[in-house]
């Protein structure tokens, strides 16, 4: 049985890793002043926050049309017997059921999709280790039952500057919003059923960031090695200068860095920050 590995954008895969293990990339839309940009394709992150940062609109998002997905798969049922698709959480976006919906109209290829019910680095954890085993020629129920177990072992939490983005694009609770605004608070947030939802309300950035390491710790002692990924939107020299504090602190996490791109940064705003991780 031949497995071939499908994600969308919202995973940030980089095109050379996605290359090396035959992974295929679906991508979703952002629209800035009535423009649709493929993210990953047609715009880079940096490009998007600076159209973003001279536009009086809100960019939208778009999830992928089910007839990109139903070409993708009538072409890899050409040369694979089933395919795995794996997307951002079915609670922010109609992405996994829009594949659930492509694979009921593709015949020759077994289809199954997969809901990491989160996104950005934490969705390319479960891509990456699906790649891998399908490289080695594990068949589409191994995958799974794999992917499945690493779900209770995936962390991420995220620190935003404004709520409004999230709250603007339905992402959070008008509520959570304004309490938020009110307070001046920098939320760390987090996927709970498949939504985003604050964690705790914190004061202050630098607090809110050395909360997050709070808890990454806890696994870090609990588990003899781990990946851990710090993401950024635009703010790349501090995302980096975070990552080096951490990498120095935790010789037993192995540490990489990623981005938000134009579609998670239209929700989450510039100068957001996330820290996620997964046992080894």
């Amino acid at each position: 049985m031949r497995t071939a590995i499908v994600t969308d954008s919202t995973a940030y895969i980089p095109a050379e890793e996605r290359a090396r293990l035959n992974i295929h990339m679906i991508p979703l839309s952002v629209n800035i002043s009535g423009q649709l940009f493929a993210e990953e394709v047609d715009i880079t992150a940096s490009e998007f926050y600076d159209k973003v940062r001279g536009s009086k609109e809100f960019p939208k998002t778009t999830q992928p049309p089910i007839g990109e997905f139903v070409s993708l798969f009538e072409e890899l049922a050409k040369e694979y017997d089933e395919v795995i698709s794996i997307h951002l959480s079915s609670g922010i976006s109609g992405t996994y059921h829009g594949a659930v919906q492509a694979g009921e109209m593709v015949e020759g290829i077994d289809m199954y999709a997969f809901d990491t019910e989160i996104s950005c680095a934490v969705q390319g954890f479960y891509v990456l280790r699906a790649a891998e085993m399908a490289a080695q020629g594990c068949s589409a129920k191994e995958i799974l039952a794999t992917l499945a177990d690493m779900k209770q072992y995936a962390r991420a939490y995220f620190i935003v500057d404004d709520l409004a983005h999230l709250q603007r694009g339905g992402r959070l609770s008008s509520a959570a919003a304004l309490i938020g605004g009110l307070l001046q608070v920098k939320p760390v947030l987090h996927f709970v059923d498949k939504v985003i939802v604050p964690f705790e309300k914190i004061r202050t950035r630098k607090k809110a960031l050395r909360r997050a390491e709070e808890l990454m710790a806890e696994d870090a002692k609990k588990y003899e090695a781990m990946d851990a990924v710090v993401i950024h939107a635009n703010c790349q020299a501090e995302a980096e200068e975070w990552l080096a504090q951490l990498a120095a602190t935790y010789p037993n996490v192995d540490f990489k860095l990623s981005y938000f791109g134009p579609v998670i940064g239209t929700h989450l705003g510039e100068g957001s920050l996330g820290l996620c991780w997964i046992k080894k």
